[in-house]
């Protein structure tokens, strides 16, 4: 579950960096193109409604912004203190292709959570490929620790009960910014508790084991972040709020989302 939150934000934030990094235009050209003073008091008129529609759609979707940025401080703070020197510190000792092992066997254990919410949202063939690559990378791939489903074409879906949730007609609520957790919604957080309940972790007969692999887990997953967090730009609460709205909604939509970044 942590691992799709962290994961998912990243990918938005490449993209996103991709498009921040992109050139300005030439001055020199620009002003050298002769404009209608008319059309240009149509087209200000424009990105002006333009903008205050944007500004009052995030207003709506973040009411609580005040609150949430304190929580995003603290977070922010937990991390480059605790978290992001211990994962530094893992990246620096773990070789690479044990490092990608420990990745791939969480991401393994957390297919019975996709297959679980493929079902609930009536996706039974992508349940049935689903199914296939949890078993066939828990057989041949050994416990998960490499992905030969991959490798034969099965590829990776992300599902979860917050995603079902919306399937299911509920409303995502107000932005929420969550104490450790991090970017989540009202409907978000709705989905921790059942979302918990399917994580293998949970049900290891050694206690003790079962928190050492869930701290394996977040360590491994804020390493693998490490590189990502060089495209954020500016307000960096703005910008991972927005990144996670956008990703959600391309996870919800199966991707059959228009890309509507505005930085």
């Amino acid at each position: 579950m942590l691992r799709s939150r962290w994961m998912g934000a990243a990918m938005v934030w490449v993209a996103c960096g991709l498009c921040i990094a992109a050139p300005e235009p030439d001055a020199g050209v620009a002003n050298s193109v002769p404009v209608d003073s008319e059309s240009s008091g149509e087209l200000d008129f424009e990105a002006a409604l333009a903008a205050l529609e944007a500004e009052e759609a995030q207003a709506s979707a973040d009411p609580w912004e005040g609150f949430n940025r304190r929580v995003f401080a603290f977070n922010d703070r937990l991390d480059a203190y605790l978290l992001k020197p211990i994962a530094k510190g893992y990246q620096a000792v773990t070789p690479r292709l044990l490092d990608q092992g420990v990745t791939n066997f969480f991401g393994n254990l957390g297919e019975v959570s996709v297959v679980t919410n493929d079902l609930l949202q009536g996706k039974l063939g992508q349940a049935s490929r689903d199914g296939l690559r949890f078993l066939v990378n828990s057989t041949i791939g050994f416990f998960g620790l490499f992905d030969v489903a991959g490798r034969i074409g099965l590829r990776a879906n992300n599902e979860d009960f917050g995603q079902t949730l919306a399937v299911w007609g509920v409303p995502s609520g107000p932005y929420l910014v969550l104490p450790f957790l991090g970017p989540s919604s009202v409907r978000g957080s709705a989905a921790l508790v059942p979302e918990s309940q399917l994580s293998p972790l949970r049900y290891t007969e050694d206690e003790a084991l079962g928190y050492q692999l869930l701290g394996l887990d977040v360590v491994d997953t804020r390493a693998d972040l490490l590189s990502a967090e060089e495209v954020v730009r500016g307000d960096r609460y703005i910008f991972v709020r927005d990144a996670y709205l956008q990703r959600r909604e391309f996870l919800i939509q199966d991707g059959q989302v228009e890309d509507e970044f505005d930085f």
